[in-house]
C-alpha cells in the first residue's frame, strides 16, 4: 500500500487538506493527518510508501477523450509502439486514461488502427490507460471535413463499425448524412456507443432531430460544425438547447476565451468535456509534421494545414484546465471535472474512475499551482514523477 501526504487533494465539490490517502490499485481512504501519524508509529500500515506532496495539488486522473496523437506519434500508425509512445508521453501531462482517435482514412487503415487499439486495451502501458476508440469520421460532410481527408468520406454503415463494436467508444458523425437516421438509431439500439455530432453541415432542425434519436455528444464544440446565426441557429444552437454534452479544444486558438464562460453559463460545467483534440506533433518543437497523410505546419502553438486549416492541436490537458481557470469563475475541483467526471461519465466508467473516492481506481495527479504535473499515477502504479516529488 501507498499513502500521498502534504496534498490539497481535489474532490468533486470541495478540496481536502491536512489528510492521508492511502492505495493500492484502489483508492483506500481518506484519513486525517493526525491519526495517520499515531496510525504509522503503532505500525498500522506496515510497509508503506509515503509519497510527499509537498504543499501542491491531488487530483484524479485526467481522461482525453478526443486525442490522435502525441510524441511524434499517431493512432493511424496502426501500432501498438506508436500507442505506448502516446500513453507515455500523455502521462507527463496528467493523463490516466485515453481514447486514442482515428481519422477519416480508408477503411483498412481505420481497421488497422481499431486492431492496435484493441490489443492496446488489453497491454499494461507504462503511461496513460488506453480506454478504447473515438472514431472521428468517416462518416462526415465534406463541407466540414476540416483537416479530415475528402477522398475518404462515405456515408454512416453499421456494417463497418460492426466488428469493432467492443473497442470503439465514441463516433464522430455528421447526422444530414444518416438517411432517416438509421445508422444513428442501429446503433443505439445493439450497442453503447457513444454518438457526437461533428464535421457537419447539419440545419438546427437537423441536429434536434438526430437528438432525438441518439445524438447525445457534440464534438468540440464551434469547430467543424454549422456555426450558431440569429436565422440559422445551427448545431451549435442545438447545442446550446439540448441535453448533450460538448467537447471543448480550450486552447484559445481554436475557440476564444472568452466564449469559455459563455459555454459555461448556457450548458452547466457537468457538461463539458475539455479534450486536446492534439495530433503526433503534440509535446514537440514546432516544425513540419502530418495529420491523415496531409502535411501540417506547426507553429505559434497552433497546428495547420498548408492552406491554413486547423489541424487538431498541440494542447495538453493540464494547460486547457489552466486555461479555464484563468478565464472563468470555475473553481478549481470544478475545472478538474471537465477532464475527470465528466469524461468518465460520457463513456460510463464513472464508477471506476474520474473522482477520488473509496474503492475507485487510483488513478491520481499531482500539480502544482501552475499546473505542472509532478507525478501520474495510474491504477496505483507511478508512470511518471519528475525530480521535486519524492517518496
Amino acid at each position: 500500500m501507498k499513502a500521498i501526504v502534504n496534498a490539497k487533494i481535489i474532490m468533486t465539490n470541495h478540496v481536502l487538506e491536512h489528510k492521508a490517502l492511502l492505495f493500492d490499485d484502489k483508492i483506500k481512504d481518506i484519513v486525517n493527518i493526525e491519526k495517520f501519524n499515531t496510525s504509522m508509529e503503532n505500525n498500522k500500515y506496515g510497509e508503506l510508501e509515503i509519497i510527499d506532496a509537498k504543499g501542491n495539488y491531488l487530483s484524479p486522473g485526467f481522461i482525453d477523450l478526443h486525442i490522435h496523437g502525441s510524441g511524434g506519434k499517431d493512432t493511424m500508425d496502426g501500432s501498438i509502439e506508436s500507442l505506448k509512445i502516446i500513453s507515455s508521453i500523455i502521462a507527463k501531462n496528467g493523463v490516466t486514461g485515453f481514447l486514442p482517435t482515428t481519422m477519416t482514412m480508408d477503411k483498412e487503415k481505420i481497421y488497422k488502427a481499431l486492431e492496435s487499439i484493441r490489443s492496446g486495451m488489453k497491454f499494461e502501458m507504462e503511461g496513460a490507460k488506453i480506454l478504447g476508440a473515438h472514431m472521428e469520421g468517416p462518416f462526415i460532410n465534406q463541407i466540414y471535413k476540416g483537416a479530415q481527408k475528402e477522398d475518404y468520406i462515405i456515408e454512416p454503415d453499421y456494417e463497418f463499425i460492426k466488428p469493432y463494436e467492443d473497442v470503439i467508444k465514441i463516433i464522430t458523425l455528421a447526422p444530414e448524412k444518416d438517411t432517416n437516421f438509421n445508422f444513428i438509431r442501429t446503433v443505439k439500439k445493439n450497442t453503447d456507443i457513444v454518438l457526437s455530432i461533428g464535421h457537419s453541415n447539419a440545419t438546427y432542425e437537423e441536429a434536434m432531430s438526430s437528438i432525438e434519436n441518439g445524438i447525445s455528444h457534440a464534438t468540440h464544440l464551434f469547430n467543424a460544425m454549422s456555426p450558431l446565426n440569429h436565422r440559422k441557429p445551427g448545431i451549435v444552437g442545438a447545442a446550446f438547447k439540448s441535453h448533450i454534452s460538448c467537447e471543448l479544444i480550450a486552447d484559445k486558438i481554436h475557440v476564444h476565451p472568452g466564449v469559455f464562460q459563455i459555454l459555461i453559463d448556457i450548458k452547466g460545467s457537468n457538461k463539458i468535456i475539455l479534450i486536446t483534440d492534439s495530433m503526433r506533433a503534440g509535446c514537440m518543437k514546432d516544425g513540419v509534421s502530418e495529420l491523415g497523410g496531409q502535411k501540417v505546419i506547426v507553429k505559434n502553438n497552433s497546428a495547420r494545414l498548408e492552406d491554413g486549416t486547423l489541424a487538431g492541436s498541440i494542447l495538453t490537458l493540464n494547460r486547457a484546465v489552466k486555461n479555464i481557470v484563468e478565464n472563468t469563475n470555475l473553481k478549481i475541483y470544478e475545472a478538474v471535472s471537465l477532464v475527470s467526471l465528466n469524461a468518465a461519465k460520457e463513456i460510463n466508467l464513472d464508477s471506476r474512475k474520474g473522482s477520488i473516492e473509496r474503492g475507485k481506481d487510483a488513478d491520481l495527479v499531482i500539480f502544482d499551482e501552475d499546473f505542472c504535473v509532478k507525478r501520474t499515477i495510474v491504477e496505483g502504479k507511478n508512470v511518471f514523477a519528475d525530480n521535486n516529488i519524492g517518496r
